[in-house]
């Protein structure tokens, strides 16, 4: 642990992650820093506890927003920004529900296995599993094997040239394992970020520091190259198994949905497009000339909520505080709402009189912004602050398509996490103006 002294100016958030000696000057710096009296310390987050458990979550926001979370205690705050506990719960509480998830986790995982012998295996496959018709394919392509002796390239070659249609396997008929199977070789490839409330919540690796980092990937053999904990093959293929499971269990993935109709993130790119309509029309038009006016440029900022853009650790950061910005004291009970056993055991009337702990909904609240749809992700201002950083190289320079995207790529690994935020807030906070003040 770090010891901080009065006056320091901080410690860089990616000095706690170990960067490959052969990519240092490829990988972004990180521009956010860990500072004593902001951020959530070790000792702020223990106190923030009663003697029987329950959490003062009020206090833990406040400090997140400040300052983010200290590297050593952040798998541990990040189960109740993301739901997987009640603040008001108890040690024996939280720890009950523990074990049952891991064993709800583990008989999904044997599900899973049954299905198809790769979950488990310490393989990670990267080519189609079985045809759309359900034909099974034969030795499909393996990239990465965490339990074989070879490597990775003579296990590619090998299963490459076998990888053909098993005419001697039974179709399967299913159509929800069909397209679990079409999905599994897309996890390595596809998927940029996965769902961190369902890893925190059914994983049964104990959430400390080490054995956190393995589950922030963004996809998995391309997690992160840089670093040295990706360089294990066992950490990739327990991810593998991760997500194989996640796919099968939540089979409508939000961003991840598309159709002829629509990208996933469709409502938060018009949610975009309506916010910069209102806050600044000449952009807005000058996007729409540009034949920009659906805003996808936006869609991988979206995707992987600002990985490229800034650093491993400062994502971190960014994301937590946009969870603490974005805190709903009911999200325990919408995670769980199939989980009656614990419903019973902790009451949603404890959590009345917590609510709008964020400054977020604070502001929405303040403002009467609230609807039955909810509230506009903070992730969309975020993305508004950048394009409003943007905003006069974009009118003066951009051209077309190609210039929009070439500016805004600028933008990769140079993100200042902690000014984006707040610059998101104050945008959040003038569209709210604007908006209640068109209203009758």
């Amino acid at each position: 642990m770090i010891k901080w002294s009065i006056g320091s100016s901080g410690t860089p958030a990616d000095s706690y992650y170990e960067v490959r000696s052969d990519c240092t000057d490829d990988v972004p710096k990180s521009k956010f820093k860990i500072k004593a009296g902001k951020t959530l310390s070790v000792r702020k987050w223990q106190a923030a506890f009663s003697t029987d458990g329950c959490l003062d979550i009020a206090s833990v926001l406040s400090r997140i927003q400040k300052g983010g979370v200290h590297p050593t205690v952040r798998g541990e705050v990040w189960e109740f920004l993301l739901g997987c506990f009640d603040p008001r719960s108890t040690f024996d509480e939280r720890e009950e529900i523990r074990q049952i998830r891991r064993l709800q986790y583990a008989r999904w995982k044997e599900d899973c296995r049954e299905m198809d012998s790769h979950v488990g295996s310490g393989k990670v496959i990267t080519a189609p599993l079985i045809t759309e018709d359900g034909r099974p394919i034969k030795d499909p392509l393996v990239l990465l094997e965490a339990t074989s002796s070879q490597n990775t390239s003579d296990s590619a070659s090998t299963s490459s040239k076998n990888g053909n249609v098993d005419d001697s396997a039974t179709r399967i008929t299913d159509k929800h394992i069909i397209d679990w199977k079409l999905t599994l070789h897309q996890i390595g490839i596809l998927w940029p970020i996965v769902s961190f409330t369902f890893i925190l919540h059914f994983t049964p690796l104990p959430i400390s520091y080490e054995n956190f980092k393995p589950m922030i990937g963004l996809d998995v053999l391309r997690t992160d190259r840089t670093m040295v904990f990706y360089e294990n093959k066992e950490n990739l293929s327990k991810l593998w198994d991760i997500l194989a499971v996640y796919a099968w269990i939540d089979k409508d993935r939000g961003n991840f949905k598309c159709t002829d109709q629509s990208v996933g993130v469709a409502n938060q790119l018009q949610y975009l497009a309506s916010i910069i309509q209102v806050l600044d029309p000449k952009l807005h038009d000058h996007l729409e000339t540009l034949g920009g006016g659906d805003y996808l440029f936006a869609f991988r900022m979206f995707m992987v909520l600002f990985r490229r853009e800034v650093s491993f650790g400062d994502s971190l950061y960014l994301w937590e505080m946009m969870w603490a910005l974005e805190y709903d004291p009911d999200i325990f009970f919408a995670a769980c709402e199939d989980a009656s056993a614990h419903k019973s055991k902790i009451s949603r009337s404890k959590l009345r009189g917590v609510r709008h702990f964020g400054k977020r909904d604070k502001e929405n609240a303040k403002n009467g912004a609230e609807d039955t749809e909810g509230p506009v992700p903070i992730s969309v201002f975020m993305v508004a602050s950048v394009l409003k950083e943007k905003r006069e190289k974009l009118l003066l320079e951009a051209r077309g398509l190609d210039d929009l995207i070439r500016i805004l790529n600028d933008v990769n690994g140079n993100l200042d996490a902690k000014k984006a935020c707040a610059g998101a807030l104050k945008l959040h906070k003038k569209y709210l103006r604007k908006v209640q003040a068109k209203k009758p």
